[in-house]
């Protein structure tokens, strides 16, 4: 936990009024779920797990482009903040699988109407940088 995290929690403890969170100041820790959350990795892992239970592998191969180590540190970013679960199995080898939590369930719906947003979107949104390329003469 950063000085202003820990700051904000001392000050929430003694003054009940502190309560209300407010992302836009950085010392809030609605500010630090956002940042988690503002990743594309993290939003391609939530809405893959909608579909159920997925292995590492699994997850590997869904969300394309990931690296072993950027899939790893989203996983534990998103089981540290109570959004997936991570089950072990006791095998040979061993057999880990991951699935959302009823709070990832819940945040999962959310950023999946956003994901068809942006796809439905795309030729409108590509338009516009073509025409900011062509208006700038340079790419953005």
């Amino acid at each position: 936990m950063d000085e202003a995290t820990r700051t904000a929690a001392l000050r929430a403890a003694a003054d009940p009024s502190c309560l209300s969170y407010n992302a836009f100041r950085r010392s809030c820790p609605s500010h630090r779920v956002l940042e988690t959350l503002s990743g594309k990795w993290t939003w391609l892992i939530v809405v893959a797990l909608v579909q159920g239970r997925l292995r590492n592998a699994e997850l590997q191969r869904r969300v394309e482009g990931i690296s072993p180590k950027m899939l790893a540190q989203s996983l534990r970013e998103l089981e540290r903040d109570g959004l997936i679960l991570r089950e072990v199995f006791a095998e040979v080898p061993p057999r880990v699988e991951y699935e959302l939590t009823p709070l990832g369930m819940e945040l999962a719906s959310l950023m999946d109407h956003i994901r068809r947003w942006a796809e439905a979107h795309v030729p409108q949104i590509e338009a516009a940088r073509a025409a900011a390329v062509a208006k700038s003469g340079a790419s953005l």
